[in-house]
């Protein structure tokens, strides 16, 4: 028996690597030491794939203290994986939404300058190549914050920086790259993207995601028009700029900046996630793929991180089992989409605090996975 595992985390639970050492634990009081069980990080380039991809690669986590969405200071955590001086980071680290409070969410205030100064931390420990997740922003400020902790300037009229947030897009009259740390030319960026909108108009950063970062009606207008002008003036500076470009207004415009003003490419998360981790070497001759997440839904379907690593599966033909916390009527769909079966680890009646804890999610985890194969046993018998 040879099973790959990548389990996405159990969101609050079970980071992805527990999950995947539990579905093991399963495996082997069936089939015993014998067994070759390969554990892989899974995420999707949001929340949890510093602590996926860092866990399965053998990364080191780092910590550093910068410039939070408010202007005051945050601990930023985030990984490097030292054989291929990669630094793999979740922008919401340093500019998150959970990281402002609901009574001060303004995009006209909130800055992206602390994921610049994530980065301009990772180039000093050598790091060349990046990972970036870029979802659950609060900030609006097109990415001028991250650019300007990295060197370049973003002046008024008068010649001093702008300040920080979208206002400072108002007043933008000139982009300088003078002072640009030089060792940015030499990095490369994969951006986990997941979203398709454009950075201005109806299908915009400011319109569509906008009210959820604390932008009224008017605001939302303003900032608009901000960005226009600054994607103007972004194009007199930089040869590869298209604001109509989809991504561009992912992260309040970060995915703007990251392919105007650095060697970025935007990808799906799960696609950059699979790539890096090899998970696809590791089916190799695979009996048997296990798969899931904290919940699977017609979400999941849509080629959430379980899917992504299914269809892999299906290339070489290798039957694909899911497990979660839970599973919605509509995760029927998965079965049309490379999972053969799924099941939730749920054991009985429970409320929601006691499933979530740690223990009892490893537990339930070890137990479902244990059934599932005593069955599919009873078949190779």
């Amino acid at each position: 028996m040879k099973a790959v595992i990548a389990i996405d985390s159990l969101k609050g639970s079970l980071s992805s690597m527990e999950a995947g050492y539990a579905a093991a634990d399963g495996i082997r009081r069936v089939h015993g030491q014998d067994a070759e069980i390969i554990v892989r990080p899974l995420a999707d380039g949001g929340e949890g794939t510093v602590e996926a991809l860092v866990s399965g690669m053998n990364g080191i986590i780092q910590n550093v203290m910068v410039t939070g969405p408010l202007g005051t200071p945050v601990n930023c955590e985030y990984g490097i994986i030292e054989s291929s001086h990669t630094a793999v980071i979740e922008m919401s680290g340093a500019a998150g939404i959970t990281l402002v409070p609901d009574e001060k969410r303004n995009p006209l205030y909130t800055t992206t300058y602390g994921v610049g100064e994530v980065i301009k931390d990772a180039i000093s420990k050598g790091c060349r190549r990046f990972i970036v997740g870029i979802g659950g922003s609060a900030t609006n400020d097109g990415g001028i914050g991250m650019l300007q902790a990295l060197g370049y300037g973003f002046l008024d009229k008068e010649g001093k920086q702008v300040p920080f947030g979208a206002r400072g897009l108002e007043v933008l009259e000139e982009i300088t790259d003078t002072y640009v740390l030089p060792e940015l030319a030499e990095c490369e960026f994969r951006v986990a993207c997941d979203v398709t909108n454009i950075l201005c108009g109806e299908e915009g950063c400011s319109a569509v995601f906008g009210p959820q970062k604390g932008a009224t009606p008017s605001m939302i207008m303003q900032m608009d028009k901000w960005l226009e002008k600054y994607a103007a003036l972004a194009e007199k500076k930089c040869t590869k700029v298209n604001a109509n470009q989809a991504g561009t207004g992912a992260a309040g415009g970060l995915g703007f900046a990251f392919l105007s003003f650095t060697n970025a490419v935007l990808e799906s998360g799960i696609k950059i996630v699979l790539e890096e981790t090899s998970l696809e070497k590791y089916m190799e001759n695979a009996d048997i793929v296990i798969t899931g997440e904290g919940r699977l839904d017609g979400q999941t379907a849509m080629g959430k991180a379980p899917v992504g690593v299914a269809r892999l599966a299906k290339k070489h033909n290798i039957p694909v089992t899911a497990f979660a916390g839970s599973v919605t009527k509509e995760a029927i769909a998965c079965n049309q989409n490379g999972i053969d079966a799924f099941f939730p680890i749920l054991r009985g009646v429970t409320t929601l605090e006691d499933a979530m804890k740690p223990e009892n999610a490893k537990a339930n985890m070890a137990d479902t996975v244990e059934q599932v194969f005593r069955l599919l046993n009873i078949r190779r018998k």
